[in-house]
C-alpha cells in the first residue's frame, strides 16, 4: 500500500473524516449508538496508522488505528470492499471493527485488541439485529491476537466477562475487532 501522500495531507484527511457526519443511520438503542460506513479502501498509511475509505456515497473518510490493526490489515488493497463499524460517543466516533467483506468464506472475527474479548452472536428478530430474542445468545471468548467464527446472523463484542446485544449484521469476510463495549 505504502504512503501515497505526505503525513500532513493524510492528517488533514484523517481529521476531516473524523469530523464528518455518519453515512448510515444509527441502529439499535442504548447510550452508544452504532453506525457503519460501507465503501472501498482508498489507502492504508502505516506511518500515521491511518486508513482512508471512500464511502458508497462518495465521501472520503479516514480513521486512525492501533499499529496492531494496521499490521493485520496492511495486505488489503485499494478498492477492496470495507465496512467500518463505530460507536457514536457524543462527538467522538470510536471504531469497534474494520471489516473486509469477501475476505473469508465464513464470518471471521479477529481480536486486535490487547485484551481477551467476548464475541456475542444471535439470530435476527423480525428481520433486524439488536432486537430481544427468545433464543439464548452464543458467547465465544477470543484471546488477544486470536480469532473466532459464527454462523449466527447478528454479532457484537464486549470486554471479557461482559456481554452486549448482537446488533451488527454478520457477513462473510473478516472483521478486525478494535474496541469492544458492554
Amino acid at each position: 500500500m505504502g504512503n501515497r501522500g505526505s503525513g500532513p495531507v493524510f492528517g488533514v484527511a484523517l481529521l476531516l473524516g473524523l469530523c464528518s457526519g455518519a453515512s448510515a443511520p444509527a441502529q439499535g438503542t442504548g447510550a452508544l449508538a452504532f453506525r457503519s460506513v460501507h465503501g472501498k479502501l482508498e489507502m492504508i498509511n502505516p506511518s500515521v496508522n491511518g486508513v482512508a475509505v471512500v464511502s458508497d456515497e462518495g465521501q472520503r473518510m479516514a480513521w486512525q488505528f492501533d499499529a496492531r490493526v494496521i499490521e493485520r490489515i496492511k495486505g488489503f488493497k485499494k478498492g477492496d470492499p470495507v465496512v467500518v463499524i463505530y460507536r457514536q460517543r457524543g462527538a467522538e466516533k470510536a471504531v469497534t471493527a474494520i471489516a473486509f467483506p469477501g475476505a473469508a468464506e465464513t464470518p471471521v472475527y479477529v481480536n486486535t485488541t490487547d485484551q481477551r474479548v467476548t464475541l456475542v452472536s444471535g439470530p435476527m428478530v423480525d428481520g433486524a439485529c439488536g432486537k430481544p430474542s427468545t433464543e439464548p445468545f452464543r458467547t465465544t471468548n477470543i484471546l488477544s491476537g486470536g480469532q473466532a467464527e459464527t454462523s449466527d446472523a447478528c454479532w457484537c463484542c464486549a470486554p471479557a466477562g461482559d456481554t452486549c446485544t448482537p446488533a451488527n449484521k454478520t457477513g462473510l469476510g473478516k472483521a478486525f475487532l478494535t474496541r469492544c463495549y458492554e
